[in-house]
């Protein structure tokens, strides 16, 4: 009997045993959270993906009831903190605030990630696109600006964040309306607008909510917006549509949408709670703020459901890697990913 009683006991134990490993390597979902989660930023402190996450994380933190550590990883466009996420147990303590960069690594052969690797949780914001020079910068208008390259191709210098990022997309959309820049690369959005303010480049086409201090302060002086929309705060600033109206076809689309994803093998009950918990934090009042002030799109508001979001991953990614190709500047056909080309 004795014998017969620890023969079952040892099968109790390790059936539970496979179970536990099945369920994300030996943590149970249940109960999620139980410990403080890591949201990985992978760009540096300061960009747009850093201070949205960072005001997003904390309003998630008071629905999950947990902390969330940020853990900025900058490198190679995104993927070296895309593949740190990937690489962490799928347990949803390890979480991704990723921008535009995730659709575009594989085709840049920046690495060979993708947002078919991720399970989105939601997509967060888009923060507009704005062209930004220093405060003695000589020029004063967009109009300066785009007729000195048209004088000096190639001369004009811009940051911006590298190889297949929102600045570069700008750039070959700038490209297509025959406009040309030189592009000097740095590592983060902060860094871009480092480089302006310390007269290294002419101008750098960041992205809005990085810029509202330098705006404030004089130290910046706004040209114009990259995009069809004019910002609320600053409605005399023409947009690029209003300069070149043939330039919207370009612009319709949100080109540096944010999100909040995780591992796609991280489990169902966990993903369910991120998500709850995500539609509740941006009802925060804090948030709410934040998002007015810097006037970023709600993209939680377009795009609702998982299947939205999917959805617009695909059109976005087929917008823009075949932008990227068809410009000479992806090192892989987007044709080989199964990636479509726009209609």
């Amino acid at each position: 009997m004795m014998k017969r009683g620890l023969a079952f006991l040892l099968c109790v134990i390790l059936v539970v045993g496979i179970t536990a490993c099945q369920n994300g390597k030996g943590n149970s979902a249940a109960g999620y959270p139980k410990k403080e989660i890591t949201m990985i930023i992978p760009y540096g402190a300061g960009g747009t993906t850093d201070v949205t996450g960072r005001q997003l994380a904390a309003a998630l933190e008071k629905q999950l009831g947990q902390s969330i550590v940020i853990v900025n990883q900058k490198g190679a466009s995104g993927s070296v903190g895309t593949k740190t996420a990937l690489d962490a147990n799928p347990d949803g303590y390890t979480i991704l605030y990723t921008a535009d960069s995730l659709g575009t690594q594989r085709v840049m052969g920046i690495s060979e990630y993708s947002y078919d690797d991720f399970t989105p949780i939601m997509a967060v914001v888009n923060d507009p696109k704005v062209i930004v020079v220093n405060k003695d910068s000589k020029y004063n208008t967009l109009e300066d600006l785009i007729n000195d390259m048209k004088a000096r191709p190639g001369k004009v210098k811009m940051s911006y964040t590298g190889p297949g990022g929102s600045g570069h997309v700008q750039a070959l959309i700038y490209n297509q309306l025959g406009l040309d820049m030189a592009l000097t690369a740095y590592t983060s959005g902060s860094e871009c607008i480092t480089a302006v303010l310390g007269n290294q480049v002419d101008f750098t086409n960041s992205n809005y909510s990085t810029v509202t201090g330098y705006l404030e302060s004089g130290d910046l002086k706004l040209l114009g917006i990259s995009a069809k929309n004019r910002i609320e705060k600053y409605p005399d600033v023409p947009t690029i549509v209003d300069v070149i109206p043939e330039s919207e076809k370009h612009l319709s689309m949100p080109f540096t949408p944010l999100s909040i994803v995780v591992d796609k093998d991280c489990p169902e009950e966990v993903k369910t709670t991120l998500r709850k918990a995500a539609l509740e934090a941006v009802k925060d009042p804090k948030w709410q703020e934040f998002v007015k002030n810097n006037n970023l799109d709600e993209l939680y508001k377009q795009y609702p459901e998982i299947e939205d979001i999917q959805k617009f991953y695909k059109d976005w990614q087929s917008l823009v890697c075949w932008l990227l190709w068809d410009a000479g500047a992806a090192k892989n056909d987007p044709a080989s990913f199964n990636i479509s080309r726009p209609e």
